[in-house]
C-alpha cells in the first residue's frame, strides 16, 4: 500500500484530540468500584466566648470574697480580669482573676480550647476526644478508665465515680500516694462524710465528658494551697476550670468540699453558655 503523508498527520491529529478530551474529563481517572472519600464533618462550635466576660459577675463576687472589701475601683480592676495571651482567638482563649482576704486568697481561671483536625478523614469531635484523654490521663485519677473510641455524645468513659474508698490509698482527696513531703497528710483534706467522695474523679452530666482533680501543696515555709481543677468537654471545645485557695495561717487548711461545689457549679453555668 502507497505510503500517504496526509491522511498519516490527519489520523495522528484525531487521535491526540481524543485522548486530551479524556484527561480533561474528570471522571476519566475514576475506576468502577472505586470507594468514594467523604470528609469527616466539621464540630460544632466555630468559635469561643470572650473568656473575660464568660463568668457573671455575681460568680465572682462568690468565688473572689476578698475583691468586697476593696474600693470600688479596685473591685472593677478585679472583676474585670486579665485575658490569657493568645495568638488565635477562634482556637483558645482564657482569663484569670485573683484576691486576697484577710483570711485567704483565691485565683481563678478558665480556658477554652476549640480543637481542629486537619485530616478530612477525622473529625474535630473525634479529635477533640483524643486531646480530651490525654488531659484525663495526665491527672491519674484512681477511677479513671479512659476515653474509648466508641464514646458518644453524653456518654462519660470509664463508668461511674463512685468507686469504693478503699480501691485507692489513704492521704489527699484523689488518693494519690505522697510525692513529697509536702503533700497533704492523711484525714485533713475535708470533713466528709464517709460516703461523701471527694477524691479525683470523672464527672457526671457536664458536657460529653468530665473530671475533677484536687490537690493539696505545700512550698517551703508557705501556708497549704489547694488547687481543684475541672476539665470537661463538649463536642469539639474543651474547657478547664482551676480554682485555688491559699490561707493566710500556716496551719489552716482549704477545705475541698467548698472549693469542688463552687468549681463544678462555674463549669456547668460555662457548659450552658457554650450549649
Amino acid at each position: 500500500m502507497a505510503y500517504v503523508p496526509g491522511v498519516a498527520l490527519l489520523v495522528a491529529l484525531v487521535a491526540g484530540c481524543s485522548a486530551g478530551s479524556d484527561a480533561d474529563d474528570p471522571a476519566a481517572d475514576s475506576k468502577p468500584g472505586s470507594p468514594t472519600v467523604t470528609a469527616a464533618p466539621p464540630g460544632k462550635y466555630r468559635t469561643l466566648p470572650e473568656s473575660c466576660r464568660a463568668v457573671p459577675r455575681s460568680t465572682l463576687k462568690d468565688l473572689l470574697p476578698g475583691a468586697a472589701e476593696l474600693p470600688e475601683e479596685q473591685q472593677e480592676k478585679v472583676y474585670e480580669g486579665t485575658a490569657a495571651v493568645t495568638y488565635d482567638t477562634d482556637r483558645k482563649v482564657g482569663c484569670r482573676w485573683a484576691s486576697d482576704a484577710p483570711d485567704a486568697s483565691r485565683n481563678l481561671s478558665i480556658d477554652f480550647e476549640r480543637v481542629v483536625s486537619y485530616d478530612p478523614s477525622v473529625s474535630d469531635d473525634d479529635r477533640a476526644r483524643e486531646v480530651y484523654a490525654k488531659k484525663e490521663e495526665a491527672a491519674a485519677l484512681p477511677t479513671s478508665g479512659g476515653v474509648t473510641p466508641s464514646e458518644k455524645p453524653g456518654d462519660k468513659p470509664g463508668g461511674s465515680s463512685s468507686a469504693s474508698p478503699s480501691s485507692t490509698p489513704s492521704g489527699s482527696p484523689g488518693g494519690k500516694p505522697s510525692a513529697t513531703p509536702s503533700t497533704e497528710p492523711s484525714g485533713s483534706a475535708t470533713d466528709a462524710g464517709p460516703d461523701e467522695d471527694l477524691r479525683p474523679r470523672l464527672l457526671d452530666e457536664l458536657g460529653d465528658a468530665a473530671f475533677l482533680d484536687d490537690a493539696l501543696t505545700q512550698a517551703g515555709s508557705t501556708a497549704q494551697h489547694r488547687t481543684v481543677s475541672v476539665v470537661f468537654r463538649t463536642s469539639n471545645v474543651i474547657v478547664t476550670v482551676v480554682y485555688t485557695e491559699q490561707p493566710a495561717l500556716f496551719t489552716a487548711v482549704p477545705d475541698s468540699r467548698e472549693l469542688q461545689e463552687k468549681a463544678q457549679a462555674l463549669a456547668r453555668k460555662l457548659d450552658e453558655t457554650l450549649s
